[in-house]
């Protein structure tokens, strides 16, 4: 019999449900606890109220599996560290990524700090991710935070944000599991949530009009939207020897003027917009879709290219600051002037990419072989060694 307490977070899914089962199968004390994390009525984020029946079914699932349940009001920190920071970003014409953040500043710590008040030894989540230890001398483990073995779910990438410590103490119970197989059990079990849908939108909030979001906040303000020909001489100059270019000019975005093309059509706020954004542009009349290739939300500009291959969607380096690297393992940290290979991925589900990371005085830049869509500012890139992700970044 094992003794050791774990606190779940019990979100209402099928994923924490059957993760919820296989802890206490293996002899665990297992709590479960829900995350109640918006209910500020200064912002409308959907006509539903989705955290209401998700609470109900996590409920209905602990009194199934025969485990005590809580629920947890973390709504007043979700809004100062997630929404505020959100609607910030945008403002900058940045792009954030909710979900890393919800991991990095809610479950990971918020809610590790309420596990740990309940008297827990772990916390465990619903997280298609793995992870192990390489010992260290005496008595020291540095731990490994590994892929999951489904690769069409492994969601890796959006704990790219923690730390050691947090490593230390979560338990993946479905990490090496397909969702097929999770399924099987949810339905053997007779568990409400077998076939729920998987959450789409904000973290913890469900989906949610982005558009819809940001105009609670973020005022709507007219501006033009300026279409860029392929064939403009910025795009050559940059392919042009690019082995002979430096990083910073790699790693820069496209910096385009209003004569530099043509008046298309008019937006309600460049805010609301992202690089590589298809949807929302409102321009018709051309033969292959209209995606955005850069903002401006100083002068309020949206700029953008015809077709998917428009090369100003496309870049050979990113840049991360130095504030915001983080090493999950530092011992891998490289040091000023050192360069090294790794595998990159800058955005979640995207196969991993061939880069090489060097890290200078003031930055990290990340140089691929290959040019990359949509590199965006404010997401994550990540980066592994095979299924380890050793650290991440903030893309400038």
């Amino acid at each position: 019999m094992n003794n050791k307490r774990v606190v779940i977070g019990l979100s209402g899914g099928v994923d924490s449900s059957v993760a919820s089962y296989l802890l206490k199968n293996e002899g665990y004390e297992v709590i479960g606890l829900f995350m109640k994390n918006w209910h500020d009525e200064s912002v409308i984020l959907s006509t539903e109220c989705p955290w209401l029946e998700d609470s109900y079914d996590a409920m209905l699932v602990a009194d199934k599996i025969g485990i005590p349940f809580q629920t947890v009001d973390l709504s007043k920190e979700y809004k100062t560290r997630i929404v505020d920071y959100m609607f910030k970003e945008y403002s900058l014409g940045r792009t954030p990524n909710p979900d890393v953040l919800c991991n990095r500043e809610i479950k990971f710590d918020l809610f590790m700090k309420v596990a740990f008040s309940l008297g827990a030894d772990f916390i465990a989540t619903g997280h298609y991710c793995r992870k192990s230890f390489v010992e260290i001398g005496e008595n020291k483990k540095i731990f490994k935070l590994l892929s999951g073995k489904d690769k069409n779910k492994d969601q890796s990438y959006f704990l790219c944000q923690l730390n050691q410590k947090q490593i230390s103490k979560v338990l993946f119970p479905i990490g090496d599991l397909k969702k097929s197989q999770v399924r099987k059990i949810a339905r053997d079990l007779k568990l409400v949530t077998a076939e729920k849908k998987d959450s789409q939108g904000l973290c913890f909030i469900g989906k949610v009009s982005l558009p819809e979001f940001l105009k609670q906040k973020l005022k709507s303000k007219k501006g033009e939207i300026i279409e860029i020909s392929a064939a403009h001489n910025i795009f050559k100059n940059y392919l042009k020897d690019h082995n002979s270019k430096s990083l910073e000019i790699l790693a820069s975005k496209f910096s385009f003027n209003p004569e530099d093309g043509k008046l298309i059509g008019i937006h309600e706020g460049a805010h609301y917009f992202t690089i590589g954004q298809r949807k929302g542009l409102s321009v018709g009349g051309k033969s292959e879709p209209l995606f955005v290739i850069d903002i401006n939300v100083r002068t309020n500009r949206v700029y953008v290219g015809e077709g998917k291959s428009h090369p100003g969607l496309f870049r050979y380096a990113l840049k991360i600051l130095k504030k915001d690297i983080h090493w999950i393992r530092r011992d891998l940290k490289l040091k000023i002037g050192e360069s090294a290979d790794f595998d990159v991925r800058i955005r979640y589900r995207q196969p991993l990419q061939k880069a090489i990371l060097y890290q200078t005085k003031e930055e990290l830049y990340i140089s691929f072989y290959k040019l990359q869509s949509s590199i965006t500012s404010g997401q994550f890139a990540a980066w592994y060694i095979k299924e380890e992700l050793i650290g991440s970044g903030v893309i400038n």
